[in-house]
C-alpha cells in the first residue's frame, strides 16, 4: 500500500535567502518554545511578488525586504515507528516525522518563534531507492521524508531538505530528531505537566480527556496525550497536532522555571536524551539556546497556513501558499534600510 501522490504545481522558487550554513547549531531545546505560544491564526489573499537581481532581496507588495541574518534556524522531528504499516513506502525500520516544527531564534532581538509543519503537508520531497540512490522528487506527505532515509542522518536530511523546500528555501541551520519514546524523560525532568485538552479527539478511547478538561500529565500517561490519534477520523492528525502545541506549551512554562531554579538542567536534559536522539548538535549549543529560550523576550508562533483535505486513501494538508509566502517575509525578511 502507498500513498496517493497529487499532481500539485511545483512551487517557484520567489525566495532565495542566504545560503545555509554548516550543521552546527543546536535544536531540541525548542520544546520550550511554546512557553507563551499564541497560535495566531492568518488571514489568506494573493501576495504580489517579484523577483530583483540580488539574491537575498525580495520585492513584496511593492516594498523591497531583504532576508533577516540575525536568524538561525532549527530543525525538530519527533520520530515516531508505531505507524508505520500506514505505508509501505520508505524503509520500514526508519520511522515517520510524525512531529515537525521549525525553531527561528533571532539573535539579535532575543526572541524565539516556532513553526508548526502539519505532518500530512503536501509538499515535494526526495524519493530514495531501497538502493540508497536517488528517484528525484515528488509532492507526497511531509513526513514521509524521513522514511525515505536510513533513520538517522541521512533521515534528518531529507526531511531538512523538505522542510527548507516548503517554505521557499530558508536556511536551516542545525537539526534534532527525537524518537516520541523520549516523551515521559521531559515530563520527568520537570516532574508533572497541567494541560487543558484542545478538542475531543481522545474522547472515545480516554472520556476523561475531553475538551476542556485540565488533565495532570506524569511520565506514565505522556505519551497518552502527545502520541494518541484515530486514524479512522478524518484529519486526526491535526487534532493530535494541537495536542502536542498544548504538552509544548505547558513544558515550556515549566522548563523556563526549572532553568532559572537550575542552569545545570539544560546539560542533565541533554545527557538524559542522548540514547534516544539524532542530531548535529553538542551539549554546549543546546545551553546555549535554552538559555536564549529561558531569559529572551516574547516568543511566538504559528502554523503552517492551510488545510486538512479528506482524500480516499489518506488525509492530506494542503498549504495556502499566498498565507504561506506573508507568514515568511513576516518571519525570516526585514524591510531594506529598517
Amino acid at each position: 500500500m502507498s500513498y496517493r501522490k497529487k499532481n500539485r504545481k511545483k512551487k517557484k522558487r520567489w525566495l532565495v535567502p542566504v545560503c545555509a550554513g554548516g550543521v552546527t547549531a543546536a535544536v531540541l531545546a525548542g520544546m520550550a518554545v511554546h512557553a507563551v505560544y499564541t497560535g495566531r491564526t492568518v488571514q489568506t489573499g494573493t501576495v504580489a511578488r517579484t523577483d530583483t537581481t540580488d539574491p537575498d532581496t525580495v520585492i513584496w507588495q511593492g516594498k523591497e525586504y531583504v532576508y533577516n541574518d540575525d536568524l538561525s534556524n532549527y530543525l525538530m522531528i519527533g520520530v515516531d515507528k508505531e505507524d508505520i504499516e500506514e505505508t509501505s513506502e520508505g524503509q520500514a525500520n526508519a520511522g515517520q516525522a510524525d512531529a515537525i516544527y521549525l525553531v527561528v531564534r533571532d539573535r539579535r532581538e532575543n526572541t524565539v518563534t516556532l513553526i508548526s509543519i502539519p505532518r500530512d503537508t503536501m509538499t515535494e520531497i526526495e524519493l530514495i531507492a531501497p538502493g540508497g540512490e536517488s528517484l528525484g522528487t515528488d509532492v507526497n506527505h511531509i513526513n514521509l521524508s524521513y522514511a525515505y532515509g536510513d533513520g538517522a542522518h541521512e533521515s534528518c536530511r531529507l526531511t531538512e531538505e523538505a522542510v527548507s523546500n516548503l517554505l521557499y528555501g530558508i536556511p536551516i541551520q542545525s537539526y534534532c530528531a527525537v524518537s516520541m519514546e523520549a516523551l515521559p524523560i521531559l515530563t520527568e525532568s520537570v516532574g508533572s505537566l497541567t494541560v487543558t485538552v484542545p478538542n475531543d479527539s481522545m474522547t472515545e478511547d480516554y472520556p476523561d480527556y475531553a475538551q476542556g478538561e485540565e488533565i495532570t500529565l506524569i511520565p506514565e500517561n505522556t505519551e497518552i496525550f502527545v502520541r494518541y490519534r484515530n486514524t479512522a477520523q478524518s484529519q486526526s492528525a491535526l487534532d493530535r497536532l494541537e495536542r502536542q502545541q498544548e504538552f509544548l506549551k505547558s513544558y515550556g512554562e515549566a522548563a523556563k522555571q526549572k532553568y532559572g531554579e537550575d542552569p545545570q538542567y539544560a546539560v542533565d536534559l541533554y545527557e538524559a536524551l542522548t540514547s534516544y536522539m539524532t542530531t548535529s548538535m553538542g551539549s554546549d549549543e543546546f545551553v546555549r539556546l535554552a538559555e536564549s529560550l529561558a531569559t529572551g523576550n516574547t516568543e511566538t508562533g504559528w502554523t503552517i497556513p492551510g488545510e486538512g483535505v479528506e482524500e480516499a486513501d489518506y488525509d492530506e494538508y494542503h498549504v495556502d501558499d499566498d498565507a504561506l509566502y506573508e507568514k515568511i517575509i513576516e518571519t525570516f525578511y526585514k524591510e531594506a534600510g529598517s
